[in-house]
């Protein structure tokens, strides 16, 4: 079995949790995941399963788009609910909506973020969270990002006896983005302490939350005979590739490996056979060479 899984992931549940169940259900160990989703946060996941793991790349450069919620106010240690509150900075009056806007404004386009410490980012060898929770401190490698588009979706809402002004945003970002991060940010530009209170990823991969499937969907699908209907062929992950149909011996030539001769101008193509998607090649020296192969149940497999 061979292809993409749009997955819900619901709030509670680890995307390791997700990518296990999933491995039980569907009797396959090869199966892995475009962009991991934090336990308090719910949304599309992207399962790759078999020869589509090699695809998952792909998939995550496609980037991301979130719809959540910010509160300002006070601070968490994990930049989210999940984790204890470090700092308060009591609202006496709210934030002007147009200021609220103008900092969202800031915050998009190419920007520099630092990996929160409750992060899976690798720093000499162990995970940041490693170290947060052993109340250690290391220093973070700075990451380039996109924000895309981040928007205000709702009116502010103040709360004068506690201190705090929650709204609600979307957001379209590139791999690598953290919204935690993001939310204190936005905090910071404001001179008020800020969490990340909600958030649910909408699309990824190219996949909408319509369209993903939750884990008792996919366990019905499997009783039913119907997963057809929700796992998507790999080559949708290559769908803005030029499409090229082989023939017979264009086709062989790709079963070994070799280069190709195409006549048109596109840095990366896939190659179709029969209808099937047998591989991405990419232009280089004049040349179509291999960049990605499917032939994992084919002979003279490269």
């Amino acid at each position: 079995m061979n292809g993409i899984l749009p997955l819900y992931k619901p709030t509670g549940m680890t995307s390791a949790d997700a990518v296990y169940h999933a491995r039980k259900l569907l009797h396959i160990k090869k199966i892995g995941h475009s962009g991991t989703l934090d336990p308090n946060v719910d949304g599309v996941l992207p399962l790759a399963i078999g020869a589509a793991t090699k695809a998952v790349p792909q998939l995550m450069a496609s980037g991301k788009i979130y719809t959540g919620e910010i509160t300002l106010g006070f601070a968490t240690t994990t930049e989210d609910l999940d984790g204890e509150v470090e700092k308060r900075t009591p609202l006496v009056e709210p934030v002007a909506v147009h200021e609220l806007d103008q900092v969202l404004t800031q915050w998009t386009g190419e920007i520099t973020q630092v990996p929160p410490m409750f992060s899976a980012v690798k720093v000499n060898g162990r995970r940041l969270y490693e170290y947060a929770r052993a109340g250690e401190t290391v220093e973070r490698p700075k990451r380039q990002v996109t924000v895309k588009r981040f928007e205000r979706t709702s009116d502010p809402v103040f709360d004068a006896t506690k201190g705090t002004q929650r709204f609600r945003f979307e957001a379209a970002v590139s791999k690598g983005t953290y919204i935690r991060t993001l939310a204190v940010e936005v905090g910071q530009s404001l001179g008020v302490a800020a969490v990340m209170s909600q958030l649910t990823r909408i699309k990824s991969g190219g996949f909408t939350l319509a369209q993903a499937v939750s884990l008792e969907a996919l366990e019905q699908h499997i009783a039913e005979g119907t997963l057809a209907l929700v796992i998507q062929p790999i080559d949708i992950a290559f769908a803005e590739l030029p499409k090229v149909d082989l023939t017979e011996d264009q086709y062989e030539d790709v079963r070994h490996g070799r280069f190709l001769t195409l006549h048109l101008h596109a840095p990366r193509v896939r190659l179709h056979y029969a209808g099937v998607l047998k591989a991405i090649y990419r232009f280089e020296k004049q040349q179509y060479r291999p960049d990605i192969m499917f032939l994992a149940n084919e002979k003279n497999e490269r």
